[in-house]
């Protein structure tokens, strides 16, 4: 073999050598959920243990709140600091409260299986309406301009609030993979925040392309020491955008919480290896 076909060869075999070391070091990357977000503490408040939390809402300082199981399903409006529930009204007991929206002085509230929402005043809880959809209703937020519906599926539904129409639906998905069993909504500028059912996640997705963004990971959110009596899953979500804060809590959590989020580091330090420069 000739010097000239020896050094090809080698040259050769070290480009494909190199091209296949980086993508051992990149498919790990391309594959790669969205981004981990932690959280910071800055307030906890009570809150009714007694409430199976569907769906939250902060407005003019004030919290509304749905709650569920059979029998027990009502809309709330809570005092934030005390926890003390102001104003109750109660769901028919053959209904299983949902989430809820506020569009300007009116709340809308779904139900689980039965197919059937509500309309109320926002400030005296008066009922103003009934509508039906198809499907389980679980999670229900507000953009601005459509009511955003979760379903347990990994498909979100938008409806007019005039009409209560279905206009468009919405794919999540994490990379390739569809992500079901969204819940309780909230929208948080801009993006879509959405509890993910038997998970202490929250998806933060992009309303135009349903991507998930990045994830809130709110593992042991909730001490030992207040789940000595029965408590159930992470769900509800509240912002309010007058002052940026977020509250979230749980089904029949003694506490809701004020968070902060904490970034996860930059993705070079991830990348970065000993030898690395």
């Amino acid at each position: 073999m000739g010097l000239a076909n020896r050094r090809f060869k080698f040259r050769s075999g070290f480009g494909c050598a190199v091209v296949l070391l980086l993508w051992i070091l990149l498919l790990p990357i391309a594959g790669a959920e969205a981004p981990v977000y932690g959280y910071r503490v800055i307030n906890s408040y009570p809150h009714d243990p007694e409430a199976f939390t569907q769906g939250l809402i902060f407005h003019d300082g004030q919290l509304y709140e749905g709650t569920g199981l059979w029998g027990r399903s009502e809309l709330r409006r809570v005092d934030l600091e005390t926890g003390k529930v102001l104003a109750r009204l109660p769901l028919p007991r053959n209904l299983f409260g949902e989430g809820i929206a506020l569009v300007e002085e009116r709340i809308f509230q779904i139900t689980w299986q039965s197919g059937r929402g509500f309309v109320y005043h926002r400030d005296t809880l008066e009922p103003l309406a009934s509508f039906r959809y198809p499907g389980e209703g679980w999670g229900l937020a507000f953009d601005g301009r459509r009511l955003i519906m979760s379903n347990g599926s990994a498909t979100l539904l938008f409806l007019d609030p005039r009409t209560l129409e279905i206009t468009g639906h919405l794919r999540v998905y994490d990379g390739q993979r569809p992500v079901t069993r969204l819940n309780e909504l909230e929208v948080v500028e801009g993006e879509i925040f959405a509890n993910v059912w038997m998970t202490d996640r929250i998806a933060r997705i992009d309303p135009h392309s349903g991507l998930v963004t990045g994830w809130i990971d709110l593992s042991g959110l909730l001490a030992d020491k207040h789940r000595q009596r029965r408590v159930d899953v992470l769900n509800g979500i509240a912002y309010d955008s007058a002052t940026r804060r977020l509250f979230v809590t749980g089904k029949l959590w003694p506490k809701l919480f004020e968070i902060e989020l904490v970034a996860p580091p930059p993705q070079d330090d991830i990348l970065r290896m000993p030898w690395w420069p």
